[in-house]
């Protein structure tokens, strides 16, 4: 397995240290300085919020939406970065804290729709077709406000309202089990590709998969992946870590479990991925203990990660593994891949 991976990393993973229970002790680095930094250590592509591209979107009419859209692509060709795909950020304005595309209230599900729509038009002018859907706020805190049957009707049909407005975009849905809802309607990677399967065009539909959410999720980040691999719908992923059932951590890739991750890289060599055009990912904050000359070591070490563990891919003894499959002994394989990693 020779495959190269191209990364992709969002401007939030620069971040002030901020959380919930305390203020940022960091700078604010500037948009410019990060598009910088994020060459500097290695990275190909940006993720994009809307409002990462365009900011104060929802005061933007269509034509300065674009010449501000236009502005950022030229910025993003100056640093040689390209732009994975843009994200509606739909969890933060204040008629979305009962849901976007699931609010009860018709009112807020058209703005959810305007928001969208707004954000394929900043897709459109940065140059890139994919559209990520983190549904954050679809879901209850308590189970009877809402028909989670109804919800899912509400969430087909605005995918189908996108897909229709633009017959070039692909939607990639990215599940997560709870945070900042007490229980998602689109939980897991199965709920996210039947969801796409009931669109009016499936094959415009796949998912992106973080580790930690599957990992919240109490499942294995590399058999969701490779579950989407098997149905060609793998169009992203964040690769992050997660020290157990707690909140959304976004660990360092492998800083937690090693082999986890290990299997994760291994999942995506095996199939390819990549050799579409796909970008893997990164989705880690840097520890609030970091000084700001310090802040940016979370992605490089995640970088670091990354390739040594596709080396470890490459170097396996597949006739090894072959022969262990074969006579059942799956004590003498489970050393095999302890050793090699440790080697």
């Amino acid at each position: 397995m020779t495959a190269t991976f191209r990364y992709s990393v969002g401007p939030w993973n620069i971040h002030t240290g901020a959380d919930t229970f305390g203020p940022p002790v960091r700078a604010e680095v500037p948009f410019a300085r990060k598009l910088e930094l994020m060459k500097e250590i290695g990275f190909d592509a940006i993720q994009l919020h809307d409002d990462d591209a365009v900011p104060d979107l929802n005061e933007c009419d269509s034509r300065s939406l674009r010449t501000k859209a236009k502005e950022l692509k030229r910025q993003l060709d100056d640093a040689g970065l390209v732009p994975e795909f843009v994200a509606p950020r739909l969890w933060e304005d204040a008629r979305t804290r009962d849901g976007a595309y699931t609010a009860n209230l018709k009112q807020l599900r058209d703005y959810a729709d305007e928001r969208s729509k707004k954000a394929i038009e900043v897709a459109n002018e940065l140059g890139t077709n994919n559209i990520v859907l983190w549904l954050a706020r679809e879901g209850n805190f308590v189970p009877e406000n809402k028909s989670t049957t109804r919800s899912l009707h509400y969430l087909t049909e605005a995918i189908n309202r996108m897909l229709e407005a633009d017959k070039q975009i692909r939607i990639m849905i990215e599940p997560k089990p709870n945070e900042p809802v007490d229980k998602s309607f689109v939980p897991t990677v199965g709920h996210a590709l039947a969801l796409g399967y009931a669109t009016a065009d499936p094959s415009r539909v796949g998912v992106l998969i973080e580790s930690a959410h599957s990992l919240l999720a109490g499942l294995d980040p590399a058999d969701d992946m490779a579950f989407a691999l098997a149905h060609r719908k793998l169009w992203g992923v964040h690769l992050n870590d997660q020290n157990g059932l707690k909140f959304d951590q976004d660990r360092p890739f492998g800083s937690v479990n090693l082999r986890q991750a290990f299997n994760q890289v291994r999942v995506l060599m095996e199939s390819g991925y990549g050799s579409g055009g796909e970008y893997v990912g990164l989705d880690v904050k840097a520890l609030r203990t970091q000084s700001d000359e310090k802040a940016c070591k979370h992605l490089a070490n995640s970088l670091f990660v990354a390739e040594r563990l596709a080396d470890k891919v490459r170097s396996l003894n597949t006739a090894e593994i072959a022969a262990r499959q074969e006579d059942g002994d799956y004590e003498e394989l489970d050393r095999y891949i302890i050793d090699h990693l440790l080697g």
